[in-house]
């Protein structure tokens, strides 16, 4: 049961880009099953999600309450088994106040799922969208910040990407390059909204005749046929 702060009763399962996430950007089962992994036998969860209309990754089968990251949690000390936040953190005001309440709110582990900024710049779309891939790095912030806002003692686990992922952040299409010259693609990932028109037209124009010339498949080709890729996908969980 997934219930909000309020009382609500509800889930969260569409983007806020104004395309059809039901097409673009869906719960990854893999991811899911690593959160779920990662939150263990915690029956109780808070969900942290800095936007009410974001994919959600909340797991169906536990008692789960959903908040916005603030400053204070209307919640006393361990009231939750666990906690966790999927893709939110870039969005959140207060990133290290907010994972203090975390932390505070939870006597059991924090899960944090989350893109290590020092990878993003490694993909291969940095070759053709620079801009992209340099605003969206500057935007995460680093694992050992979280990991020291968290406190404890702090695992991360790199989660794979498999060739078929359904939640369509850009680095999803590792091995389907085709994918982002679809206008639909690009915005529902808002990173391709961290810049200028002309910015992103410049980088599309560049993928599309990498693609069209054969440049890309010589460089990247062999990333078609791999089943998943380690990319910039991180897992973090934090145990008192």
């Amino acid at each position: 049961m997934t219930r909000r702060a309020d009382g609500t009763a509800g889930t969260a399962d569409q983007g806020s880009t104004g395309v059809d996430s039901t097409r673009w950007r869906r719960p990854e089962p893999a991811f899911a099953r690593a959160l779920k992994a990662a939150l263990g036998d915690a029956r109780t969860v808070l969900h942290v999600s800095a936007d009410a209309d974001a994919v959600s990754y909340e797991p169906h089968d536990r008692d789960v309450t959903t908040v916005e990251p603030i400053a204070h949690l209307p919640f006393p000390d361990d009231t939750f088994d666990a906690a966790m936040t999927a893709f939110t953190i870039p969005r959140w005001e207060d990133l290290d106040r907010g994972l203090v309440e975390m932390r505070r709110v939870a006597r059991g582990p924090v899960v944090v799922l989350t893109r290590d900024p020092a990878r993003i710049q490694s993909s291969w779309l940095a070759e053709y969208a620079p801009e992209v891939t340099a605003a969206d790095a500057r935007r995460h912030p680093s694992l050992d910040r979280i990991a020291e806002a968290l406190g404890g003692d702090v695992t991360t686990t790199r989660v794979p990407i498999p060739f078929t992922c359904v939640d369509g952040f850009s680095e999803a299409y590792y091995g389907r390059p085709e994918r982002l010259l679809d206008p639909a693609a690009r915005r529902a990932d808002d990173a391709w909204g961290l810049v200028d028109e002309m910015s992103a037209a410049r980088s599309v124009a560049a993928l599309r005749t990498a693609l069209e010339s054969g440049a890309w498949d010589d460089r990247h080709g062999a990333l078609r046929v791999r089943p998943s890729h380690d990319g910039s996908l991180v897992l973090l969980t934090a145990t008192p």
